[in-house]
């Protein structure tokens, strides 16, 4: 212990001799060490890791594959993971291989205390939520099924602790107490646990609410009678397995009644056919999978992007070891006398390597500190950038854990043992003699070739990062400047839901229409328009349609987006009218029902636009009554790589139970300058109206394009910084290697050579290195686009544009970092030159 403690005193007096190369190092180190911890925060808590629950590793999720006819809801991932209320029932009370199921869903909602009112996110929750994930209240009780009884008759609500902290000040007295959720009371029964947010992951819901209060906290969802509607599939259930049971047993237990209760389902529809029959219910199957980590269906758009991430920035620290290593070497060589000197006297090499690794160590320490205190700000804004989140509202934490804090000190712990291999090689076997003859440090032939390779390895790196950001800034752009088949530009875009704020299904539809007068009346804007189905913001509603005269195939999906839109919709948003006309104010309660298509339909169906038109739909409440009057043009919807398909839009005044909308505002002037109006105008109608999540679509397109943003500008930081180090670990080698062959140039120029030859000499051999470094890492770029090919957009995998630019600005980065060297080379005096050794 005592050897160590000397090493460690040495090794921080030789450190301290050198600063500047101390400095370098440790903030090279923390650039390369905090990027990894940065990515690996997000990667860990989205990819990773577990609910915070009791024995997380028993819970399990289902989804099921056949067919199905009828209405759904999802707030992402596939539409099969979603399943019926009652069907939630029977699954819960009939099998026999599960402690217990549960029942959620996300929903907004207007939450009012003390005359403040705000929207707020919040998770509709069978009774059993609680218990069935074994969690204890910080304050006061949780949701038991008592209060999950029957429809409309539980007003109870749970705080998340967050929420509880941020709105009520902790206070301990809230229990008992009511606020408003959508206008109507609800006690408040208690506080959720300090680190528990959700069952579904990245969710962090600020009020937990009963499934039999849904119709309160959904209105919308009414027209369905979700609670008892076989046909109206929007929950996700999670249950925990009994002792000592399996997925594959619990799968295989649960098969049939999977069959029998489908078997009943089939029953509940009129006029299908045999082949529906078959397969919704012969060839239907429901699956079990773990769900220890949370169901979240942000975690499978997130999982490409974040192994991405992760791949350079595990590039970005083995290019950073490489640099330090080194720069470590070209330290060695001026340390070749000491060590030479050491050994002379006796030294072991064992003490000689122990010092050394020390000094790697201690430096290895210095860049992982500087890097954790650098990754809680670049984690952050990694969350944001790829989520969307706005500052105080991101999905996960960026706080640095003993999970990141042990994975950084084990990173720093390897890349410190990497770099420390170079001086430890290079003193293992010196040259004694020689060293103590020369006054200045001497290199080996291998630690010149370990230089030479370490070099073309920075210099490769460099290159494949270039040309991934290449790639992805190229997808990016693409996405962005894509027609999306309507006009984003002058269109701000906010929610708007009168019934957050209390009113009833009727004067929530006046409040709303009198909400878009007042905007449309404002100076500077030309119309406004709602939907119940907003775009480009990941939600998906579809509804099962008939086309009369149509027969289905027997595998052939009827499910169409389906959503509701306000007269002059189509006009606001500029997406072109191809036939008919779009919704009047004619178009409302009592009128004949009318829909218009897009082309998608129109063409599936008609074979044009124009046949379209006086045609006949249904859908599971209006069989064969809904006349299309109109054909629009295709768009995107749910986000910006998908077409939208076909669908099918309905005159929102035309609903069974109205609520709110997403109103789109289209201004002769830029958007941002009528954001104020839009406020003051919706305040005057009523001061407890909720303008919520405010923004220009602009905004809205690249909030769609977040993982493909975040891709673009955390590739461009990773590889402007592999530039830089390749750089400065290029400059030092040139720089080296010029001040070890000063005599020799000095003959050269003694015997007539010109210096501009000087200069070639110096560049020629960096520059076959470079070229040897691009044929290599060219070849990378392709491989690795066709592994991450569906992450890119509009863009080959050999894309000549950014292998060119990678190229280029690789080819400029060498020029740069040898032209110092090469002009030090070519100033050399010749009689200078000589005298030197």
């Amino acid at each position: 212990m005592n050897t160590l403690f000397q090493d460690v005193r040495y090794a921080l007096r030789q450190l301290r001799k050198s600063p500047g190369f101390t400095l370098t190092v440790i903030v090279t180190l923390a650039l390369g060490i905090g990027a990894n911890a940065a990515v690996f925060t997000l990667f860990d808590r989205v990819l990773l890791r577990m609910l915070p629950v009791e024995r997380p590793n028993d819970l399990v999720r289902f989804d099921w594959t056949g067919a199905f006819s009828g209405s759904m809801s999802s707030f992402g991932g596939d539409s099969r993971n979603y399943f019926s209320y009652p069907m939630y029932k029977d699954l819960r009370d009939q099998n026999h291989v599960f402690q217990g199921v549960l029942a959620a869903d996300k929903a907004s909602v207007g939450v009012s205390w003390h005359d403040q009112a705000e929207n707020e996110d919040a998770e509709i929750v069978s009774g059993n939520y609680f218990q069935l994930l074994s969690l204890k209240p910080s304050l006061g009780r949780l949701l038991t099924p008592q209060d999950d009884t029957q429809k409309d008759a539980n007003p109870v609500v749970v705080l998340s602790y967050t929420y509880w902290k941020t709105h009520f000040a902790g206070g301990h007295d809230v229990t008992g107490q009511t606020v408003l959720i959508n206008g109507h009371p609800f006690t408040i029964l208690g506080v959720a646990p300090e680190n528990f947010d959700s069952a579904i992951g990245g969710y962090k819901p600020g009020v937990f609410i009963p499934i039999s209060m849904v119709d309160i906290a959904l209105p919308w969802m009414s027209t369905r009678e979700s609670l008892t509607n076989h046909q109206s599939a929007w929950l996700t259930l999670v249950a925990r397995l009994k002792p000592g049971v399996s997925i594959a047993q619990a799968e295989a237990s649960l098969g049939p009644l999977w069959h029998s209760l489908r078997a009943y389902e089939f029953t509940l529809y009129k006029g299908k056919s045999e082949r529906f029959r078959r397969e919704f219910v012969d060839n239907s199957r429901l699956s079990v999978h773990d769900d220890s980590k949370g169901f979240n269906p942000n975690r499978m758009d997130l999982e490409k992007p974040l192994i991405i991430l992760m791949s350079m920035a595990g590039l970005l620290v083995a290019l950073c070891a490489i640099n330090v290593a080194t720069l470590l070497l070209l330290r060695a060589a001026g340390r070749a006398r000491e060590m030479s000197m050491r050994y002379a006297l006796g030294a072991k090499r064992s003490r000689i390597v122990s010092q050394l690794l020390v000094e790697g160590g201690l430096l290895g320490i210095a860049g992982a500190g500087a890097g954790l205190a650098l990754a809680p700000v670049v984690a952050a804004t990694l969350v944001r950038l790829i989520t969307s989140a706005d500052a105080g509202s991101e999905p996960y934490s960026a706080a640095i854990d003993s999970r990141v804090l042990l994975f950084t000190l084990g990173v720093s712990f390897v890349v410190s043992l990497l770099f420390s291999v170079a001086p430890v090689l290079h003193f293992l076997r010196p040259d004694l003699a020689q060293a103590l003859r020369q006054n200045t440090g001497t290199a080996s032939r291998s630690s010149h070739r370990f230089r030479k390779a370490a070099v073309g390895a920075q210099i490769a790196l460099s290159v494949l990062l270039l040309g991934g950001a290449g790639l992805f800034v190229r997808t990016l752009d693409n996405l962005r400047h894509q027609s999306v088949g309507f006009d984003t530009g002058h269109l701000a875009t906010f929610s708007l839901d009168p019934t957050n704020s209390g009113y009833g299904e009727v004067r929530a539809a006046q409040i709303l229409s009198s909400a878009l007068e007042a905007i449309s009346r404002i100076p500077g804007i030309s119309s406004a328009a709602a939907t119940t189905d907003p775009e480009l913001s990941g939600d998906s509603n579809t509804t099962s349609f008939s086309v009369r005269g149509y027969k289905p195939g027997e595998e052939e999906d009827m499910g169409f987006e389906s959503p509701w839109v306000t007269p002059g919709y189509f006009g606001t948003l500029k997406q072109p009218l191809l036939a008919g006309r779009e919704f009047t104010p004619a178009d409302g309660p009592g009128a004949p029902l009318v829909a218009v298509v897009n082309v998608a339909f129109a063409k599936r169906f008609y074979g044009s636009p124009r046949n379209a038109l006086g045609r006949i739909v249904g859908d599971g409440d209006t069989p064969d009554v809904i006349t299309i009057v109109g054909v629009v043009g295709e768009s995107k919807h749910t986000d910006l790589r998908t077409v939208l398909g076909a669908a099918v839009y309905r005159s929102y005044f035309q609903q069974k139970h109205l609520g709110g909308g997403q109103i789109y505002v289209r201004s002769v002037q830029a958007p941002e300058t009528v954001e104020g109006a839009i406020r003051q105008t919706v305040r005057q109608l009523d001061s407890t109206l909720v303008v919520d999540g405010l923004r220009t679509m602009e905004e809205q397109v690249a909030r769609s394009a977040s993982d493909e943003r975040a891709l673009a500008f955390l590739a461009i930081g990773f590889s402007l910084l592999a530039m830089v180090l390749a750089a400065v670990g290029l400059y030092g080698v040139l720089a080296y290697s010029t001040e070890q062959r000063t005599r020799e140039i000095g003959v050269r120029l003694a015997l007539g050579s010109r210096r501009s030859g000087v200069v070639v000499l110096v560049v020629r051999e960096m520059a076959l290195i470079a070229a040897m470094a691009i044929a290599v890492a060219l070849p990378s770029i392709v491989a690795l686009a066709r592994l991450f090919r569906s992450q890119l957009y509009g863009v080959n995998t050999f894309d000549p544009i950014s292998l060119c630019a990678a190229v280029v600005l690789t080819a400029t980065m060498v020029t740069l970092a040898a032209a110092l060297p090469a002009r030090r080379a070519a100033a050399v005096q010749p009689m200078q030159a000589l005298r030197s050794e």
